[in-house]
């Protein structure tokens, strides 16, 4: 398989207020694109795009192509079981949902700390297993979020697994809280092949500080800024795929025209993306990657991704000169919606299941205390 991978985790929408309401005809173009270049692969999940991904992969792939000319991966998710029953159920409703027949790759989601014991409670590496002999998963392996100690003791009990699914990319590279090198590593140690998710950091290595910018464009002014995350990730040797949450055809095709024919970068071009990496860490006040994960069970219904986001670029700003920028009607047009940061009860739901482990409740009260000036 070519190394890009297809993320159906941030489509194109109707309605930019609802991830649930997926630009079906926009995504079918994209699936077109994508798969008339030689390119197989497509990841979803239960809870992607407001929980409409698995749905959207048999309306724009499985209802439209022959299966065994694309590969499609899924996950099972801890939150949405607590019984070997309940486990089954969702499996088949995975099936159904996707009208796949079968996953070429199946994923435990996101393991950490937190939630391995559940997974190990209910044998669901061994419930994995099982599939693979029943026919119904090709390959299975797990995507993974929390240290590299912890990742050593997961793969050493369960050699079994084929694959490992990491957050990767060149700002995260050295990162005390993600520590993709030393995860990575870890990986090759156990000689298990990695799939990247994250490779642009959920769109922040696609508008990097401007003299980050001007490092890049330097180097190669024909290519796209985030042309370089993807092709960092990819460039490393036990890398098997790189997935990129594409959300139009324009991404897409730009994505397309490196990877088709894919050149790793030299170790010049490594060691200017570690300039571009210090460069981007001192700007960054909130290092969230947008995944959403921490908005579905929001009593409030705060948009939180989408805040930092705002909050951010603001952090960005000169704002002692400017005294003003357009993200503040931004945020008042969100919270017109949704609830305001202000709203947060700190019941810290999003914290528990936060890949990136971020203090979310303390950095809505920072983004409270900006925005309500």
């Amino acid at each position: 398989m070519k190394k890009l991978g297809f993320g159906l985790m941030r489509m194109p929408l109707t309605d930019p207020n609802n991830e649930g309401a997926v630009d079906i005809e926009q995504v079918k173009k994209m699936v077109d694109l994508f798969m008339s270049k030689g390119f197989t692969y497509f990841d979803t999940a239960i809870m992607y795009n407001g929980f409409q991904s698995q749905r959207v992969a048999k309306a724009a792939i499985v209802d439209r192509y022959p299966r065994e000319s694309f590969t499609l991966a899924t996950k099972l998710h801890s939150g949405f079981f607590n019984s070997a029953e309940e486990m089954e159920k969702v499996f088949n409703d995975q099936l159904e949902q996707t009208g796949a027949g079968y996953f070429d790759y199946y994923l435990i989601h996101g393991i950490e700390a937190g939630n391995l014991p559940k997974y190990e409670q209910f044998d669901c590496f061994g419930w994995l297993q099982e599939k693979k002999r029943q026919g119904l998963v090709k390959h299975a392996g797990f995507s993974f979020h929390d240290t590299p100690e912890l990742l050593d003791k997961i793969l050493t009990k369960h050699p079994e697994v084929e694959f490992v699914q990491i957050q990767l990319n060149y700002l995260d590279w050295e990162s005390e809280w993600i520590q993709s090198r030393a995860v990575y590593e870890v990986a090759v140690k156990h000689g298990k092949p990695v799939i990247v998710m994250e490779p642009v950091k959920g769109g922040t290595l696609a508008k990097v500080p401007e003299a980050a910018e001007a490092l890049l464009k330097a180097a190669d002014p024909a290519m796209s800024v985030p042309s370089w995350a993807i092709r960092y990730a990819a460039s490393l040797e036990n890398v098997m795929m790189v997935l990129s949450g594409m959300s139009n055809v324009e991404q897409m095709a730009d994505n397309l025209s490196y990877m088709e024919d894919f050149k790793p970068l030299s170790d010049k071009e490594n060691a200017m993306l570690m300039q571009v990496a210090d460069i981007i860490n001192g700007k960054i006040t909130v290092p969230c990657t947008g995944c959403s994960y921490c908005t579905d069970g929001c009593p409030m219904q705060i948009p939180i991704p989408k805040y930092f986001s705002l909050y951010n670029e603001d952090m960005r700003e000169n704002l002692e000169e400017k005294g003003w920028t357009v993200n503040f009607t931004n945020y008042d047009n969100l919270a017109k919606s949704f609830g305001k940061a202000s709203d947060c009860v700190a019941c810290g739901q999003c914290e528990g299941i936060c890949p990136q482990h971020l203090p979310i409740i303390e950095r809505l009260k920072d983004v409270a205390a900006h925005f309500g000036k």
